[in-house]
């Protein structure tokens, strides 16, 4: 089965490879794109991958003690996409019946910051298609406005990595900001769960995960919105 429209969903993927200044390396968080992909595939749909600066992005949380991990990552047609990504600047929105923001710390320097972050995810939303992200992958909505410049996310309920948790990874000083604290300051309505419990929260066309553990209950979220 595919979506409705026909239409492929969008992953988009971080190129920010380090933590701030502390020199150590980051990236998009595997597990935060092969869980929800594995969510999507099986239901037939299919899968795009763009990064903000295209190519191959860097990756963190590189867990192959994870099944899903593991499969995905010894399939070369994976490894391929990931390996060839779109840059996100030259995508046709209209293309996408969805828009979904893998996390990774480095999301947290890259996704606020760029133009094509905030073109694309407010093309496919305001054509009505899904805006999917998690854990630090909503930090792409932080600065994302509609047409009428109200920001995607005011009077919105999401998920997103918490304070507490960033506090507990120890990455708070290092982080450009804390995310959950930022969408409020949008005026999202944060949604928090204890840390690292399950917490994925759907508003309309808005399906945003709290942590890595909520992963595959966004693509499964995402899944039932795109039939």
């Amino acid at each position: 089965m595919s979506s409705s429209t026909g239409k492929p969903v969008l992953f988009v993927l971080t190129s920010h490879a380090t933590k701030g200044d502390t020199g150590k390396a980051t990236g998009y968080y595997l597990g935060e794109v092969t869980h929800p992909l594995h969510e999507l595939e099986q239901a037939g749909l299919t899968v795009e991958f763009a990064s903000i600066q295209g190519g191959e992005p860097p990756v963190d949380g590189l867990d192959l003690n994870d099944p899903l991990n593991a499969r995905y990552w010894q399939d070369p047609a994976f490894r391929a996409q990931v390996a060839n990504t779109a840059r996100l600047s030259e995508v046709d929105p209209s293309r996408y019946a969805g828009i979904f923001f893998a996390g990774g710390h480095g999301t947290m320097w890259d996704f606020p910051v760029d133009a094509s972050v905030r073109a694309v995810t407010r093309a496919i939303y305001e054509a009505g298609g899904i805006v999917g992200a998690v854990c630090h992958g909503p930090a792409a909505l932080v600065n994302v406005t509609l047409s009428d410049g109200t920001p995607l996310v005011a009077g919105k309920k999401v998920a997103a990595f918490t304070d507490s948790e960033e506090r507990a990874v120890g990455l708070d000083q290092t982080v450009p900001f804390l995310l959950a604290s930022e969408l409020t300051k949008r005026g999202a309505q944060h949604q928090p769960a204890p840390d690292w419990s399950v917490n994925v929260v759907v508003d309309g066309r808005l399906v945003t995960g709290q942590n890595p553990q909520s992963a595959s209950g966004v693509g499964a979220a995402m899944r039932a919105l795109l039939h």
